[in-house]
């Protein structure tokens, strides 16, 4: 058998702009989240209700967790996005992991760090 099938570079060039577009995106989206995290939102409340307050705190703790979980989805997804470029440089991009095969273009374009074809995921359910 010939060497193995991968994309040309004219396509890998291709999702090298998806995924470089996509890492820009996700690191502002990123930003907002972390600057979200850090700002504490004091809108002058400590002469309220102190029930109010409470459940106020409360809420802000709530918050603040939940900006940490999205913080740290967004950061995994611009560590995946950046291992695709990878790929992309070593020419490995798009083969799927377990099958050995191509993954199907339009699934990359959704899902531009995928590393299993959708045969493959199929395989793990």
């Amino acid at each position: 058998m010939a060497d193995t099938v991968r994309y040309s570079d004219k396509d890998l060039a291709e999702f090298k702009e998806i995924i470089q577009d996509k890492i820009q995106k996700a690191q502002h989206d990123l930003d907002l989240i972390k600057s979200a995290y850090m700002n504490d939102h004091n809108n002058g409340t400590d002469d309220t209700s102190p029930t109010f307050k409470a459940f106020d705190e409360g809420s802000e703790v709530m918050s603040k967790e939940s900006n940490s979980q999205l913080a740290i989805r967004q950061e995994k997804f611009i560590r995946d996005l950046k291992n695709a470029l990878i790929r992309i440089e070593n020419k490995t991009y798009g083969i799927c992991r377990v099958t050995g095969k191509l993954i199907n273009k339009e699934r990359l374009k959704l899902v531009p760090h995928a590393t299993l074809s959708i045969e493959a995921k199929n395989m793990q359910q």
